[in-house]
């Protein structure tokens, strides 16, 4: 059963940093590209950043280029998603989320529970 687990989530002011993990199990984590797409409050998912299955390849979503970082842990099957500079506008749920194939281009087709964001002073 594929499993996809967020955790890092929380409570952090304008300005600082949060470091989402996803621990995935289930399937082979290093045939599938992966990444994290957000909800916030009242809003659509956004897709924010994705990552090709050995880590070589990175794409972001304008609104948080330069701000986070997508990175993976093959050997420990986890991906990371390194957040700083946040904003109140990032206060939403994240998704770790898996790919049916290598690319980013490649379908969605499991996606963890989230986790929380909340960006607040």
């Amino acid at each position: 059963e594929v499993q996809l687990v967020e955790s890092g989530g929380g409570l952090v002011q304008p300005g600082g940093s949060l470091r989402l993990s996803c621990a995935a199990s289930g399937f082979t984590f290093s045939d599938n590209a992966m990444s994290w797409v957000r909800q916030a409050p009242g809003k659509g998912l956004e897709w924010l950043s994705g990552i090709n299955m050995v880590g070589t390849y990175t794409n972001y979503a304008d609104s948080v280029k330069g701000r986070f970082t997508i990175s993976r842990d093959n050997a420990k099957n986890t991906l990371i998603l390194q957040m700083n500079s946040l904003k109140s506008e990032d206060t939403a749920v994240y998704y770790c989320v898996k790919h049916d194939g290598l690319s980013t281009q490649n379908g969605m087709d499991y996606w963890g529970k989230g986790s929380l964001v909340t960006v607040s002073s």
